[in-house]
């Protein structure tokens, strides 16, 4: 089982013909809202790609019909408590390249007290994962009880921030980060080379396992002196929204079923891919029907993933 342990929010898309500047009023050709936050997203990846999750969450009680939703998907909602609070809430801007800017209000995420960690982690096993992300309280105490109730731990670090190098990283078996990431945990420039991120991630946490992803340039796979590349898959995006979570939904779901690192950077590859393709976040999540099929046959053509998705 993997307890994640993640924000859930309310994601309000803004399309932009270019990211806003300051000062700056701009025209929006179109909104919508739908099912974001990291963890949620990542709950969700996980559970379309056929792996065993429970999240453990808040959410204002207005909005539960988020929790059905994750329900339906096959995440186990029992920890996702309904509060009389605001829900966490992203504003979303995405410009016609697909790159986006986000505004985040944490909200209920930020409302976990440590009787409401007690029956989480009673509820855990030793050798039980948990998953964490940088938008929730409590996370220093989490990570450490984790560790102590002899829990593997996964962490992604976004957003990041100065009080991430501050968290006990040492007790977590996999970090997934990105460039940015990887630079501000290793102290380096963020146009350095691949490579010396790698050395600099292994030189400040040589015992944890890490995904590197890098956007079109692929991702990399290090633990100790073994290394793994995945190159991206030639797809034209549309949006990058939760392409990452993506990611890590699906490495964490072929991870749970016992397959090899080389098959996990593939399956949590093509379904990113396919994701970029739909605009959104939770809505862009694909199934793994649909990423088997990818597979086998190749990525589909922007028109009709855009059909099956619809």
């Amino acid at each position: 089982m993997l307890h994640n342990f993640g924000s859930i929010n309310l994601d309000h898309f803004y399309r932009v013909p270019h990211l806003v500047r300051p000062g700056e009023t701009l025209a929006s050709r179109d909104y919508r809202v739908g099912l974001g936050g990291k963890g949620a997203n990542q709950s969700l990846a996980m559970a379309r790609a056929g792996g065993r999750v429970r999240h453990w969450g808040r959410l204002g009680r207005q909005d539960a019909w988020v929790r059905d939703l994750l329900e339906h998907a096959g995440v186990e909602v029992e920890a996702i408590a309904l509060v009389d609070e605001p829900s966490g809430h992203a504003i979303i801007q995405v410009d016609q390249r697909g790159e986006n800017a986000i505004i985040l209000f944490p909200g209920a995420n930020h409302g976990t007290t440590e009787q409401v960690l007690d029956e989480h982690f009673a509820a855990a096993s030793p050798g039980d994962w948990l998953l964490a992300q940088n938008e929730c309280n409590a996370l220093p105490g989490v990570l450490e009880r984790a560790a102590e109730a002899g829990l593997n731990i996964a962490f992604n670090p976004a957003p990041m921030s100065d009080a991430v190098l501050e968290l006990p990283l040492a007790h977590c078996r996999l970090l997934f980060v990105n460039r940015g990431e990887a630079a501000w945990l290793a102290g380096l420039d963020e146009a350095s080379p691949t490579e010396a991120l790698l050395d600099g991630l292994a030189r400040r946490l040589p015992t944890c396992e890490m995904v590197l992803t890098l956007g079109g340039d692929g991702a990399w796979y290090q633990a100790g002196d073994e290394r793994h590349f995945q190159p991206a898959l030639p797809v034209t995006p549309l949006d990058t929204t939760a392409a990452g979570d993506t990611f890590i939904g699906y490495y964490l779901a072929a991870l749970q079923q016992g397959r090899p690192v080389t098959d996990c950077l593939t399956w949590a590859a093509t379904a990113a891919a396919l994701g970029v393709m739909v605009a959104g976040a939770a809505e862009s999540i694909p199934e793994a029907t649909e990423v088997e099929r990818a597979l086998r046959d190749g990525i589909p053509t922007p028109d009709r993933r855009d059909k099956e998705t619809s």
